[in-house]
Formats: structure tokens, sequence, C-alpha cells
């Protein structure tokens, strides 16, 4: 009879072998989700069934999880029981799991058009590098990890283009009985993330001077050789919220308060998706596209003259 194999061991083999085709700062989010939540439920057991599963996920749910994370969690749980199937280490039949409806849908937060005129004109009257870093991302949408990451040498003023090809991230590091974090300069995670955006004439403006004095291989945030990690930069950016009185919202807050200002501003939908770097056009619409009441009574309209 053949022997029976633990999920834990048929990870650890998972592992080894994913190891060899992803990112480190993927295969590291992956780690984390199996040290934290799949190995304490599931590492002693032989097979999982979908009632496991299920179980699984409304206990995650009460613990105050999102269904974004769980699903996540899912799809690391999946691939390593497809792995163990085939290498024959265990049965594996796929599972339909079922979450609750959630009634409410989350508004994503934005500046309002006067809150991001006030910053955008602070930094061009108070600039220091870190200050640029705002203006930047309010005018040309970009992340956290690729503001920190951002080079002189990536911002063109001849063309009046910026070109994001970089990410930083600090990423958690589980190997063995050693555990550390450690900050990653890499490529952003998907294709779609490089890519040249060009900047707005008041940014040009302000960089244009400064980039004949500074040294291309230096950090824009902090003009030196060494980056700032996303972490502190954040909290930078709370601090200086605070002093302007600004709404309490996160930092990615910026990047869709730059999506929401195209979209208002009849930007078609491909080309903002492509300034943002998404993989495909409809996470740009699932987000930022919400018609209002007026283009509702528009549509109505029009379909009514259409029966005419």
């Amino acid at each position: 009879m053949k022997e029976k194999t633990k999920i834990s061991a048929i990870i650890e083999l998972w592992k080894e072998d994913k190891k060899q085709y992803v990112k480190r700062s993927s295969y590291s989010a992956y780690i984390l989700l199996i040290e934290n939540h799949l190995l304490p439920i599931f590492g002693e057991k032989y097979g999982v069934v979908e009632s496991d599963v299920q179980e699984f996920v409304l206990t995650k749910l009460k613990q105050g999880l999102s269904q974004k994370t769980i699903k996540d969690i899912l799809i690391v749980l999946k691939m390593i029981l497809k792995f163990g199937m085939k290498k024959d280490l265990i049965e594996y039949k796929d599972f339909d799991v079922r979450f609750p409806t959630e009634r409410k849908k989350k508004k994503i937060e934005v500046l309002s058009k006067s809150d991001q005129k006030k910053i955008m004109n602070y930094v061009q009257e108070n600039f220091t590098f870190k200050n640029l870093g705002i203006h930047i991302c309010l005018s040309a949408g970009i992340r956290i990890g690729e503001i920190c990451a951002l080079t002189w040498k990536d911002i063109d003023t001849d063309t009046g283009i910026i070109h994001v090809q970089k990410t930083i991230q600090r990423i958690y590091i589980i190997e063995n009985d050693d555990r550390h974090t450690e900050l990653l300069l890499d490529s952003p995670k998907t294709k779609n993330s490089v890519r040249d955006i060009p900047m707005s004439r008041a940014l040009l403006k302000m960089v244009k001077p400064i980039k004949k004095i500074v040294n291309d291989s230096f950090f824009v945030l902090t003009n030196d050789i060494k980056p700032t990690e996303p972490r502190t930069y954040r909290n930078f950016y709370k601090k200086l919220m605070k002093e302007l009185n600004m709404p309490d919202i996160k930092f990615h807050s910026l990047r869709h308060s730059f999506a929401t200002r195209c979209i208002e501003s009849n930007c078609d939908y491909k080309t903002v998706s492509a300034i943002l770097g998404h993989s495909n056009i409809s996470t740009t619409l699932n987000l930022y596209v919400h018609p209002n009441m007026e283009q509702k009574k528009k549509c109505i309209d029009q379909m009514l003259k259409g029966l005419k």
C-alpha cells in the first residue's frame, strides 16, 4: 500500500520547485501566506476536502481577513495541491468555496480637486526632494515602490518623460530558522508596470533646472546613492498631510486621485490604464469608472430618442 504524504512535506517540495521560477518578492509573499495560514491548518493533514476549505474561509473571515487575502491564500493552496497530484503524492479534487455576499461596495479614497491643487501648489512653493515625490505621484499616478526606486536617470527632461522600470519593497525572508527582512530593488511585477509617462508642464518646469545639477545615478527622493524605503516615505507623507490639514487617507490614494482626475477629464480608458500600468483595462474600469446620475439620465434619454 502506498504511503500517505503530509501536506507539510508536499509544501517543502513545492517551495524548492517554485523558487526556481518566480521573482524573490513573489516567493517571499507565498512563503508568508503558507507559514501564517496554510501550515497551521492543513500541514498535518494527508488530504484536503472542500468542507475543510469552506470552514477555513469562514474562520479567516471571522478573524478579519479580507476576501481578497483569503482568495490569494486559496490560490497558493491550489498550486500546492496540484503540484502534489502531479508528483503522485496526494489525491486532488478541485474545490469550489463560497464567500458571503459583500453588502457594501468599498469606495476608493480620493482627494478633492481643491485639496489636490493645494498639495501640488505647496510642493511648488516649498521644494524638497521628498515633497517632489508627492507631486510626481499626483501628476503621474505612480506607486509608492516606484517613486522610491526612481532615479534621476529615469527622468528625461529633454523628452519630458518619466521611465518607470523599477520598484522597491521590503520583503520578509523565511529560510529554515532564519527570519529577516530585506530591501529589494527589482523590476515591477508585471510587464505592463514598466512604462513611460509624460510629465505635466508644471512638473517639467520644476525638475528641468534641478536635472542639470544632480547626479543621474542618485535616487530622486533622497538625492543620494541610497534610496528611502516605502515605509519611511509613507510616514513622511502622513506627517505632511497632517501639517496641511488634509484628510487622513492612504498614500495609495494619491494614485487613485490621479486616475480619478483623468477619468473626470474624459481621458479614454485605455490610455489611463496604460499610464497606471494596469495589466488589463478591466482593472481600470472596475476601480475608476462609475457613472454619475447625470450620465445615467443622459444614457436613458439617448435610449428613448432611439425608440422615437
